[in-house]
């Protein structure tokens, strides 16, 4: 980033400092959203996809008018997007993967992942079946939902998505908590937990990254956590559900705030960060919205870690084809409000409709809203 900024300041004279401040993931938007409300927002600033809709839809943002957009994937802009203006670059596209410690797998009596793609066979009971196994032959964790911890539900649609299940209707008016998809996609996961003992149990953690797990559901920019792996892995596409094969998409956009004290430098310098040479260097970390560079060859120079069919399964295919984690207006409410409705689901004697039924009746004043 530093880097980026000293080169634009080269060619900027006007432009004294450029200074990036980084924010704890789990109070980022709350610290966000009170700067601003405090008037000493930033001009420019990282925006989760769960906060999209009341960012793009409240007019905080600058229009990013003079932006070329032709190089970009429209699975990616249309978060970003209202009324044909692009409101935020989606700077970070990452879809999820399931990183696999094939070392625990083999010492669990388990075939690899990617024998189980080539057979067709690479589907949520089989990734179960293999995870209780790790759990019981060597102790470890079988499956983790990185970031999940029985608090951050929305990291479960990783997971759902393979059932067809949603959070809420495209259009955001209608729960799905309490709908057949759901209901059949948190039975699988509640009993994958409790019976099977393929996930670790609430309070119980375990770092993949770390040895700990047989597999993490996590975003492909983790893999740098891998460089001095101390086993050996493998990154492969999130298993087929009932439903078919599916992509879950995490994503960030990076937008000029209006009320930012700097608003067109910092709409002109987003517009550099982020322009096709740029897109190319940060690509390692985060990979590039645009068609152009969503290619193996493109990805690979920038991700050494990773091998050109992990790429294209994983990266490049996850991106033209996933869905974003839910999002709607009014986010951290709704968020709290399922947190907790959902706190019941975490106990081996849970009513599973029961709970999901009062998911439901939380939050459908405020999806009305």
């Amino acid at each position: 980033f530093n880097e980026i900024a000293a080169a634009y300041k080269t060619d900027h004279p006007n432009v004294t400092e450029i200074k990036f401040d980084p924010i704890p993931f789990e109070s980022y938007t709350t610290t966000l959203t009170t700067q601003i409300a405090g008037g000493n927002g930033p001009d420019l600033a990282w925006v989760l996809e769960s906060s999209a809709p009341d960012f793009v839809s409240s007019g905080a943002l600058v229009p990013l008018d003079g932006y070329d957009t032709a190089d970009l994937v429209p699975s990616a802009t249309k978060l970003w997007q209202k009324d044909g203006k692009l409101f935020a670059y989606p700077f970070s596209t990452s879809p999820f993967g399931v990183f696999v410690n094939t070392d625990l797998l083999k010492a669990a009596g388990q075939p690899a992942p990617s024998e189980l793609i080539a057979q067709g066979k690479w589907t949520w009971d089989t990734v179960i079946a293999a995870a209780s196994a790790v759990n019981a032959k060597t102790g470890k964790a079988g499956l983790v939902v990185r970031d999940f911890d029985y608090k951050s539900w929305d990291n479960l649609s990783t997971v759902w998505t393979g059932w067809g299940a949603q959070a809420w209707s495209a259009d955001g008016k209608t729960c799905g908590f309490n709908q057949q998809p759901m209901i059949d996609a948190m039975t699988f996961l509640h009993k994958a937990i409790f019976t099977d003992k393929a996930l670790p149990g609430p309070g119980t953690t375990a770092d993949f990254f770390a040895g700990e797990a047989g597999m993490t559901i996590t975003q492909i920019s983790r893999a740098s956590l891998l460089k001095d792996g101390k086993f050996g892995w493998d990154l492969v596409p999130l298993p087929a559900g009932p439903k078919g094969k599916y992509a879950v998409i995490g994503q960030a956009g990076l937008g000029a705030l209006k009320k930012g004290k700097n608003s067109a430098a910092a709409a002109d310098f987003l517009a550099y960060f982020t322009n096709a040479a740029n897109s190319e260097k940060l690509a390692a970390y985060f990979p590039p919205p645009r068609k152009s560079q969503l290619t193996a060859a493109t990805l690979a120079k920038t991700n050494p870690l990773l091998k050109p069919e992990q790429l294209q399964q994983v990266v490049i295919e996850g991106i033209s084809t996933g869905v974003v984690k839910p999002s709607h207006s009014g986010q951290a409410e709704i968020s709290q409000a399922t947190r907790a409705a959902l706190d019941p689901l975490w106990k081996a004697d849970a009513n599973v409709k029961g709970v999901l039924d009062g998911v439901c009746a939380s939050i459908n004043p405020l999806l009305a809203k």
